[in-house]
């Protein structure tokens, strides 16, 4: 994996680059529909292409391995080749839903032992054997091992967690060049900064994982119930010290305007279900700003559901049929809402980099901050 640094902008850290994988190339800022299962829920894989333009996808290293098993995905080729994506993939290490079973996992040194959500059989991850797993799955981008702890977390605590992670990461990255990828083409591994909301650890974190030369970083245990403008001084904190030749990628984040003061703060990469979740549950994120489309309001609204037309669907159906949709509990709204609110996320970012590129970010992004915000 590449990545070029293309633009830079002159009043922030906002910038737009180039990521190439060998299945593809990545233009920055970026978000990555997540697709847990495999599957961004609700939307087909011509939909992504076609209609969300995603340049990469998630994939859910926890719920890869317990459903359908590194087995399976070995023997269909790895993932690309089992769910019929073939642009670049990510997949994340499973350490945030692993730690978030509480009370059927018990964390040591050794690594997390746990107790399927499914069947309540016991696993174990260690970095060692979330490294296998991530192969097998096959993703271009694999992500280390961590503990992310709660960001309501006193500071012995996430300074213990911290060495920890910061042990594990160690066993990640020798597992990685002991092992080959499987299927014929590289894949890169990501470390991730922890360090809950402590400025001081946040730097340790960030001074470790840049001193590892990986093909770029994560910074995690962020939107985890922390108010947003903390979130944003720990990405100013970190983002100093990671180094500016290697892609920044943002876990789990976030909405709209987090998107956007990230990408000020220098942030290139972004996931988050909230597109979908929500989508699923009536909320459209719009150029315009937020709906709810079970409203009454929205009942002869025949509009169409975006005028900024992010995909065919917001210029092909209107507001009034997709409350409709919503009333009767029809599937094809959660389809529907699910692949506009994607749409307009890929539109959200590569306008920005855009902006970025002509050289007024600062301009529109305030701009934007103010529309994607109200509610309609």
């Amino acid at each position: 994996m590449t990545f070029e640094l293309q633009h830079t902008d002159s009043k922030s850290n906002a910038r737009a680059g180039l990521i190439t994988t060998d299945h593809g190339q990545i233009q920055t800022p970026i978000f990555m529909p997540v697709g847990t299962l495999g599957s961004v829920k609700g939307v087909l894989q011509r939909d992504l292409k076609e209609e969300v333009k995603a340049q990469i996808i998630l994939g859910n290293t926890y719920h890869l391995y317990l459903r359908p098993g590194t087995e399976v995905l070995e023997a269909a080729g790895g993932l690309h080749r089992f769910n019929g994506f073939d642009r670049p993939m990510l997949t994340d290490s499973g350490g945030f839903q692993v730690f978030s079973l509480t009370g059927i996992r018990k964390l040591t040194e050794e690594g997390c032992t746990f107790r399927s959500h499914i069947d309540g059989s016991k696993h174990i991850f260690t970095p060692e054997r979330v490294m296998d797993i991530e192969r097998s799955i096959g993703a271009d981008i694999m992500m280390a091992l961590d503990e992310c702890p709660p960001g309501t977390s006193d500071y012995q605590y996430a300074k213990k967690s911290l060495g920890l992670t910061q042990r594990w990461l160690d066993r990640c990255i020798k597992r990685f060049n002991e092992t080959e990828p499987k299927y014929g083409y590289q894949q890169s591994l990501f470390p991730i900064v922890q360090g809950c909301t402590y400025p001081d650890l946040r730097r340790q974190a960030a001074e470790y994982v840049a001193s590892k030369e990986c093909d770029g970083n994560a910074i995690g245990g962020l939107a985890v119930g922390e108010p947003a403008e903390v979130m944003y001084e720990m990405i100013e904190v970190v983002n100093e010290i990671l180094p500016r030749e290697k892609p920044r990628y943002l876990m789990g984040v976030g909405t709209p305007v987090n998107l956007l003061e990230a990408i000020e703060r220098g942030v290139d990469m972004f996931d988050c279900v909230m597109p979908t979740r929500n989508g699923r549950n009536a909320m459209l994120f719009t150029s315009q700003g937020i709906m709810n489309m079970r409203n009454k309001k929205w009942e002869m609204d025949f509009s169409p559901v975006d005028p900024c037309g992010t995909a065919s669907v917001d210029t092909f159906y209107t507001k009034a049929y997709l409350h409709h949709l919503f009333k009767a509990q029809e599937l094809l709204a959660m389809e529907i809402a699910s692949i506009h609110n994607l749409a307009f996320y890929l539109w959200l970012v590569g306008e920005a980099r855009q902006h970025i590129i002509a050289g007024d970010f600062a301009t529109w992004k305030a701009q934007m901050v103010k529309q994607v915000s109200q509610r309609l």
